[in-house]
């Protein structure tokens, strides 16, 4: 089972942790796609536990796109970067007709406190640190059918790191995470169940949702990755109650620059949640880890 990053082992203390990601417009504001590209790539260097150090840039944007345009996206990129402590060191640009975005990051982790897919374990506490709904609420901004309001806050988050998180896991001496992007929750946690040989059991009330998703869920404006992740994952699922049909697609909404989910060794949750608050991050827990049933994912509650 992929993990979230590649990582090459240098030494007994030493692993270096490489991934790339890249994607079209998500918001208007350049500046702010040019942020949320690079918090989405940090973050899987973040989901194995790793600590940013450098970045290239990787682009490509139209021969017409004004110059200040390019020049906020590349502002933004490099300033959350700056952010996560790291540098951009170069990367290389292309033409093309619709604008495209992200970077290649290399990171440094302890080969032992690396967070994996693989290393859940029956008894530990599921915890995930940023709300869904980012898929739904972008694909009503492309509609005309958003609120503003939600789509600044959507926005910020997106744009936030998930360096509280992954400094939080390995301070509780969590050992498995993954972060939540295009595959959706439950496509995510689908990988970490398999990986594990364990099921994954969420409660759908436990799970934090963005302002205006359960509108936006109710109108049906899902991207199509949603279908696409249902369709692909939702044979790995059972859920335990009566939830309705747009309530089981918004587990299924592709996320960008989603939070991370772990699983945190339940002796040690008060010590996550510590090291959050001291970060001034916020997380929920949404459910807990059991022994591998039929399902790799059992989803409990019914929404009123």
């Amino acid at each position: 089972m992929p993990d979230d990053a590649a990582v090459y082992r240098l030494d007994d203390d030493r692993a270096l942790v490489v991934t790339t990601d890249f994607f079209t417009p998500i918001v208007d504001d350049p500046y702010q796609y040019g942020a949320i590209a690079a918090a989405n790539a940090l973050s899987d260097v973040y989901a194995m536990g790793g600590t940013p150090l450098l970045a290239l840039n990787i682009a490509a944007l139209p021969p017409n796109l004004p110059f200040e345009v390019s020049a906020a996206i590349m502002r933004g990129a490099a300033e959350k970067v700056r952010e996560a402590g790291a540098v951009i060191a170069g990367g290389h640009t292309i033409q093309d007709k619709e604008p495209k975005v992200g970077l290649a990051v290399v990171g440094m982790a302890h080969p032992d406190k690396l967070l994996t897919k693989a290393g859940a374990h029956p008894g530990d506490v599921l915890v995930l640190t940023k709300p869904l709904g980012t898929g739904v609420i972008t694909t009503a901004l492309k509609n005309g059918k958003a609120d503003m309001r939600h789509v600044s806050e959507a926005t910020g988050w997106m744009m936030r790191l998930n360096r509280a998180a992954a400094e939080a896991a390995g301070a509780a001496g969590a050992r498995a995470a993954t972060d939540i992007t295009g595959f959706s929750l439950l496509g995510h946690a689908g990988e970490m169940a398999a990986a594990g040989g364990v099921t994954l059991h969420i409660v759908f009330e436990r799970v934090p949702l963005l302002a205006g998703a359960r509108d936006y869920a109710e109108q049906w404006t899902f991207p199509g990755g949603a279908a696409n992740n249902a369709l692909a994952y939702e044979c790995t699922v059972r859920f335990a109650g009566a939830l309705a049909e747009e309530m089981r697609m918004l587990l299924f909404d592709p996320q960008t620059s989603g939070g991370l989910l772990v699983a945190v060794p339940a002796a040690q949750i008060d010590v996550f949640g510590a090291a959050m608050e001291a970060r001034g991050a916020p997380w929920w827990q949404i459910g807990e880890v059991g022994a591998r049933e039929a399902a790799g994912i059992v989803v409990h509650g019914a929404e009123s």
